[in-house]
């Protein structure tokens, strides 16, 4: 049986949830919607804009964030992260600027930020590398000193805090990922968390096509037909449907933390003493991960050891191939050299509630076997 890299978690209660919304009749945002929307608010103690997914969270809150200062284009960004990360940002019109990371975290490395940091600077966007937000406080102490806007890309950091504080619930802008093998999952979907009304109400408008205040009267099942449009908007609402998901998966989400908190830990204690793998050191007191990453100490070794692991029913991966190498994003003579150095040596785990401490040793006896 296939030890699976990641998988969702979906009970019939989310099945009848969605059943529910489907029998309503009413399937596009509405009122489910709304009620997600506003369990999201309690959870972070601030205000939530529900999206179609997190690349678009990204994409409107960074076209929020431009079209209230126009002079500055540039946005720093790790170039270990998701394609998502930098799609969003070229997608709104600005310019990523990719920065090389701390090889401790795999988090945007601080020393870049203020290296690359100019007066076109418009946002840093701090990517919390498998739910890590490590730096994240310094970066905004930064961004505050020199007046310029944080977009956490926290899709992988649902649930983790800093300092015992809940990512979301402080600092700038916030945007989580609720796609199939989150923290939680809508099956797709995504949220601006902030407390800045301007970038809402923005937001709000900008999921909507643009139309200007078309989301409230979705949510309680009107339409609009006479509007105005005052900026360029795209389709990226979240569904009914998708919001049904989400609102059980928020009330089972102590289940998950607890699970993926304990896996993590599971995996430290195991590969501690490895004379093959490296592991993070990681607060998974604070940090709900979503993958759990590892350093090969044994060079040029990871295709073979993949498929090795594959041969015995384990899936693995890695995250992510660098965002400056390729070819749209790729500048001439441009190196991040803790990128490309711990880059080739990374491989992801399998990391999801269903897998055991019975896995862990399975996974772990199996490398042990590979390199041995």
């Amino acid at each position: 049986m296939l030890i699976q890299l990641s998988k969702p978690s979906v009970s019939s209660k989310e099945i009848k949830s969605v059943e529910k919304v489907i029998l309503s009749g009413y399937l596009g945002m509405g009122p489910k919607t709304k009620e997600f929307e506003n369990m999201l608010c309690n959870f972070f103690g601030r205000q939530v804009v529900c999206t179609s997914s997190g690349t678009s969270a990204l994409h409107i809150a960074l076209q929020a964030i431009h079209s209230l200062e126009k002079k500055k284009n540039e946005v720093l960004v790790p170039s270990l992260t998701y394609a998502a990360s930098y799609q969003a940002i070229s997608g709104a019109g600005l310019k990523p600027i990719s920065c090389d990371i701390d090889p401790n975290t795999l988090n945007i490395c601080f020393n870049e930020i203020q290296k690359k940091f100019n007066k076109k600077t418009l946002a840093i966007m701090a990517v919390h590398y498998s739910g890590d937000p490590s730096g994240i406080n310094k970066i905004n102490a930064f961004a505050k000193k020199n007046k310029i806007r944080v977009i956490e890309d926290a899709a992988h950091a649902f649930g983790s805090s800093y300092k015992n504080k809940l990512i979301g619930s402080f600092g700038d802008i916030a945007c989580f990922s609720f796609d199939g093998i989150k923290n939680i999952t809508c099956g797709e979907g995504g949220a601006i968390v902030t407390n800045d009304r301007g970038v809402l109400s923005k937001a709000a408008d900008i999921r909507t096509l643009g139309i200007i205040g078309d989301s409230a009267r979705r949510t309680e099942k009107k339409r609009s037909w006479s509007f105005d449009i005052e900026e360029q908007g795209y389709r990226y609402h979240m569904s009914d449907i998708n919001a049904a998901i989400g609102v059980v998966q928020l009330k089972r989400f102590s289940f998950f933390q607890k699970k993926r908190m304990l896996l993590a830990k599971n995996y430290d204690e195991i590969f501690k003493n490895s004379g093959f793998i490296s592991t993070f050191q990681r607060n998974y007191d604070e940090i709900t991960p979503h993958i759990y990453a590892v350093k090969l100490l044994v060079p040029n070794s990871r295709e073979k050891l993949q498929n090795y692991l594959l041969d015995q029913g384990i899936q693995t991966g890695y995250h992510y191939f660098p965002n400056h190498l390729l070819t749209f994003f790729r500048k001439k003579g441009e190196v991040l050299p803790n990128v490309e150095n711990i880059f080739p040596n990374l491989l992801t785990l399998p990391s999801h509630v269903g897998v055991s401490k019975k896995d862990v040793k399975l996974i772990f006896k199996a490398i042990n076997s590979f390199y041995s």
